[in-house]
């Protein structure tokens, strides 16, 4: 991430995040008396005459180096560098004249190979996604088949045993994958996609090692029976196969094909990850539809309509895939893979019929599910910050955590069935009850013939499972009232405890379950007044839950209309979402806002401060110290120490078109100055050079790769290579965004965002031989509302400025 343009000389390696500063409450006086004791020119009065200056003539921001936080972050459960992506098209001689040679054929192809590619990230998302959940549903059905046996035996320690046994087992091969050889793939990976497709470089988050891990860790981590889901690691996986498949590989075994040369660029491989998380939706829910809209609502900044088309096209192939494998796994050619192995809760064999009864107990839902999943995203923070610290204790202490909630959590799915009655299965349940195979909602488990254990028949299933269990419509009396009381209980408690541990993990699964549990509820307490099958009710539960924890509405609607089967729901599901998130947004952010700002994400929000309208950017500017620039004929030298003693990707070029006259040229990125270094593309004399001179030895494509250490091209450079001269005509984006000094902070950010810049450059509002042609440069660290010196001095500082302006004008 860009840091703030300085004249220092270098600066200490950091090693680890340092703490954004923490600003008293300014003492705010409105009070004629009032003087400023560090200013010599500061005046008493707010309106009467003398040499002092007014209160507007005075900056907001006084200069300071601690303006922009620290450039590190966490990805997955590494402290990594981050910095930003270049999604703006740099606009240089060599860009346009790239372009302008560029044949219809070639341009065919460009456009042939982008859709190839969102096909082949749906094909193979299908297919991982397909392979995944089979070995999920092989792996549980056989631990949960033999541990019933052994239950069925009446050696219940042993039974105990055995599941704990093997759930830590597997546990640890996940966690063990994540800790030693790729620790940006624990978690679900889904806030470092929003901040990649935001504009935030996440180092080492979509490679191959990360691929494999979250494949066979969201295996293990599955078939463990931790409160996880895999909805977020296939977001996740889609991810790093478009970001693969752009690059033709990693390492020593990227493919050097011609024409993956059009994707060696930050915007068409954001678009190509922006198809494959829509893909991961699709895999996790079977909904294309709202695979697509979770990308637009959830995950993406930037979005367009061909955009569209292809996220379309690849979640279509997905579905394609699914409905294939579905197909070849009929009647258990697959093992034990089938019916449960894909999410879909079909409840259409329900009519809804709405009446003004319901109204009060599905509003009801909504205003629960807000409250819930805002207390959910309150105290899965805390739990989170206190994971931090025990994770930062090293390995041993990232794998015992995994462990121990391993072993937590086998002791509550398999002890607590043991704490309820067995019910007598009802006559027209028929041959359904008791459940003696792998699913079913009437498992027997511990119970006598004829009799059930519910709790089982929720414990001790798949996530997935339990989800159909509890969905299932038709069975109002079911599940006993203490049973889903135990079951909210200790999905609550295990989904709080189990997210943040180092193995791939999603939070879709256990918030529905959580929330399907809620919905059961109610319906049985205020079963006098509901109309509606208790089925239904839990589905409501889910989606009010989710959208209380995540604020999605408009994706979670069509997503749970896709997974239920049933278009009767779309009217209630929409009221019902509406509250929830309305109700959640009063009391905090969602989830993954939540999750960026502590693993300190810098990203963007939509919306600005409502304070950034009071404060311009030239103010914001004149707090930072002075912005590095370089002359359009620049010196080897001088290029050399300028890239040596700052870390900034981004250098105004100012020219002198005649002399005492300087304006400004453009914008020139340390990857272009490294390459023309490392090409030793210098010049004797100071002139300016013919095109033809730049495009011998330079291409646009090259140009996009990611620049190296300076130290290593510099400690190759003679003395006299480093008295020549470098022309920056070729190379500077002769068309950087830039906006007036006077321009608000808020509608900065509101550009800066929607135009997906790196790079915003401030001009003076007025022009002349004595101004300096650029003001300043910001950044994304500068336009985050934590780093401007913090919101409550601003605040009291425009309020204490407004208040002095009101006194001077009367």
């Amino acid at each position: 991430m860009e840091e703030e343009q300085s004249p220092r000389l270098g600066r200490e390696p950091a090693t680890e995040p340092s703490p954004a500063p923490e600003w008293p409450e300014p003492e705010c006086k409105n009070n004629d008396d009032a003087k400023d004791p560090e200013d010599p020119e500061s005046t008493g009065g707010g309106g009467g005459g003398g040499n002092g200056i007014s209160s507007l003539e005075q900056p907001l921001l006084k200069r300071s180096t601690t303006l922009t936080a620290s450039h590190l972050a966490i990805v997955g459960a590494k402290v990594s560098h981050i910095e930003s992506l270049d999604y703006e098209i740099i606009e240089n001689d060599l860009f346009k004249h790239d372009w302008r040679s560029r044949s219809n054929v070639e341009v065919l192809q460009y456009i042939f190979l982008k859709w190839a590619m969102a096909f082949l990230v749906g094909l193979l998302t299908g297919v991982i996604a397909s392979l995944i959940n089979l070995a999920i549903e092989n792996i549980s059905g056989l631990k949960m088949q033999h541990m019933v046996n052994i239950v069925r035996e009446k050696r219940y320690w042993a039974g105990f045993l055995y599941f704990a046994g093997v759930n830590f087992a597997l546990t640890f091969v996940a966690a063990v994958l994540c800790v030693a050889f790729a620790p940006t793939a624990a978690g679900p990976g889904i806030p470092e996609i929003k901040a990649y497709l935001n504009g935030v470089d996440t180092p080492n988050m979509f490679g191959a090692p990360q691929l494999i891990v979250k494949i066979i860790g969201s295996i293990g981590a599955v078939s463990s029976g931790l409160d996880l889901g895999k909805e977020g690691p296939l977001v996740h996986i889609g991810a790093c196969l478009a970001n693969l498949l752009s690059q033709g590989g990693e390492g020593r075994w990227r493919l050097r094909w011609r024409w993956l040369r059009y994707f060696n660029n930050d915007r068409d491989r954001r678009d190509l990850i922006t198809c494959g998380a829509s893909s991961g939706v699709c895999a996790a829910f079977r909904a294309p539809v709202g695979g697509v809209l979770f990308a637009l609502e959830e995950v993406a900044t930037w979005w367009r309509s061909a955009l569209l088309w292809r996220t379309f096209f690849s979640t279509a192939t997905v579905v394609v895939v699914l409905r294939g494998f579905i197909e070849v796994c009929r009647n258990g050619r697959c093992g034990m893979f089938g019916e449960g192995g894909l999410i879909l809760f079909d409840v259409s064999d329900v009519t809804v019929r709405y009446h003004v009864g319901d109204l009060l107990p599905v509003t009801l839902v909504g205003v629960l599910g807000g409250v819930l999943g805002a207390l959910y995203n309150h105290v899965l923070h805390q739990v989170l910050r206190l994971y931090n610290l025990i994770n930062a204790k090293g390995r041993l202490a990232k794998l015992a955590l995994a462990l121990a909630v391993s072993v937590f959590t086998s002791a509550g799915l398999y002890l607590l069935p043991f704490a309820v009655p067995c019910t007598p299965c009802d006559p027209a349940f028929g041959d359904a009850c008791p459940t003696v195979g792998n699913s079913g909602n009437f498992k027997q488990f511990n119970c006598p013939d004829g009799y059930y254990n519910d709790l089982a028949s929720l414990l001790h299933a798949t996530n997935t499972d339990a989800t159909r269990n509890i969905f299932s419509t038709g069975t109002a009396g079911e599940f006993r009232l203490d049973s889903l009381l135990i079951f909210f209980a200790i999905y609550c408690v295990l989904g709080l405890f189990t997210f943040g541990i180092a193995v791939p993990s999603g939070l879709f699964l256990p918030i529905i379950l959580m929330g399907s549990a809620y919905g059961r509820i109610l319906a049985l307490v205020l079963a006098r007044f509901v109309r509606i099958d208790h089925g239904l009710y839990a589905v409501l539960g889910a989606a009010a839950l989710m959208s209380g924890s995540m604020r999605m509405t408009v994706s979670l609607c069509v997503i749970f209309l896709e997974l239920t089967n049933n278009l009767l729901l779309l009217p209630i599901t929409m009221f019902v979402l509406l509250i929830a998130k309305t109700v959640g947004d009063a009391f905090n952010p969602s989830i993954y806002e939540i999750i960026l700002d502590l693993k300190g994400l810098p990203f963007l929000e939509p919306k600005p401060e409502t304070w950034m309208k009071d404060l311009a950017v030239g103010e914001l500017a004149a707090a930072k110290p002075r912005v590095v620039t370089l002359q359009v004929i620049e010196k080897v030298s001088t290029v050399v120490e300028v890239l040596r003693s700052t870390p900034h990707n981004g250098f105004p070029v100012l020219d002198r078109p005649r002399p005492g006259v300087s304006e400004l040229h453009g914008l020139a990125l340390r990857s272009h100055l490294m390459a023309v270094l490392k090409k030793r593309w210098f010049l004797t004399e100071k002139r300016r050079t013919e095109e033809w001179e730049a495009r011998e030895r330079f291409s646009s494509t090259e140009l996009a790769e990611k620049s190296g250490s300076i130290d290593e091209v510099a400690v190759q450079l003679t003395p006299e290579e480093l008295d020549m001269y470098i022309d920056l005509h070729p190379f500077t984006n002769t068309t950087p965004y830039t906006v007036v000094e006077t321009m608000s902070v808020a509608k900065a950010v509101v550009l800066f965002r929607t135009c997906a810049l790196r790079h915003m450059l401030i001009i003076p509002k007025f022009q002349g031989p004595e101004i300096a042609p650029i003001v300043g440069i910001l950044t994304r660290q500068d336009l985050r509302a934590h780093n401007i010196l913090g919101p409550r001095l601003v605040r009291c500082l425009i309020r204490c400025r407004l208040k002095n302006d009101t006194v001077s004008t009367l």
